[in-house]
Formats: structure tokens, C-alpha cells, sequence
């Protein structure tokens, strides 16, 4: 299955889903996109390197260091931030670490209106199937 198929078949599971998306954050490129409108390409690409900043940017790895360091723990490729959920004025943008591959982020942007609980679960049930067509 391809990355925008999986896409696909995901944002039909979760509620009120109007983009999904890959990141990898090693070259800051989207691999894959699937959404309901069209958006400029700049916006595209901003998301793309708007989502390395969260999940590999300077101060985040910091913080991780930082982390690791005051518990112990030695330094190696584990994060800590997994997942993070944004909520804008009118949409909920659920930004999510692969298991398998923890250098790809998968996106979901759903509507405000979709509750959230159910939005997570789709989501977080949704991330082996994209994994497995990386």
C-alpha cells in the first residue's frame, strides 16, 4: 500500500479528518499528503518544516538532553515527545512519532467540531498501517 493510501483509508476512520501527512524529520521533506481542499504549496511545505521544528528542532533537543540527563538516563535515539495535539480556531492538528520508525511524523489535521478522544484512538490505531507503507 502507498503512503497516500494509507493516508486515505486512515482519515476515513478518523472523525471529521481533512488532512493527513508524513514528515521526515532527517531531510524536513513531506513524503506523503492526502486533504479534502487544495492549499498553496508554501503552506505545504511550511507544515513540513513547521513539524521538524517541533519534533527535532535545536531547543526540543535541548529539552530532551536536558531530560535524559536529570534522570539518568543515558543519551541515546529515544525522544520523549511522542505525540502533540494543537488546537487552532477551528481545527485539531494531531502531530504523531512513528513506533516503528521514530524519524517519521504523521500528521492529522480534523476539524474542531470531532471529539477528541475518538480522534486520538482513529489516529494512534491508524499508525501501523502508514508505517507499514514507509
Amino acid at each position: 500500500m502507498s503512503i497516500e493510501a494509507a493516508l486515505t483509508k486512515a482519515m476515513s476512520n478518523i472523525p471529521e479528518c481533512v488532512a493527513g501527512g508524513v514528515v521526515d524529520l532527517a531531510s524536513g521533506m513531506l513524503l506523503g499528503i492526502k486533504t479534502v481542499d487544495s492549499h498553496p504549496r508554501e503552506v505545504i511545505d511550511l507544515l513540513a518544516a513547521a513539524t521538524t521544528d517541533m519534533f527535532a528542532g535545536p531547543n526540543v533537543m535541548t529539552i530532551e538532553k536536558l531530560f535524559k540527563r536529570a534522570r539518568g538516563v543515558k543519551e541515546d535515539d529515544h525522544h520523549y515527545f511522542q505525540e502533540l495535539l494543537v488546537n487552532s480556531d477551528n481545527l485539531i492538528h494531531v502531530f504523531m512519532r512513528g513506533k516503528q520508525f521514530p524519524e517519521y511524523i504523521v500528521v492529522f489535521v480534523c476539524r474542531k467540531s470531532a471529539n477528541l478522544g475518538m480522534v486520538l484512538t482513529k489516529a494512534r490505531i491508524s499508525l501501523p498501517d502508514i508505517e507499514s507503507a514507509i
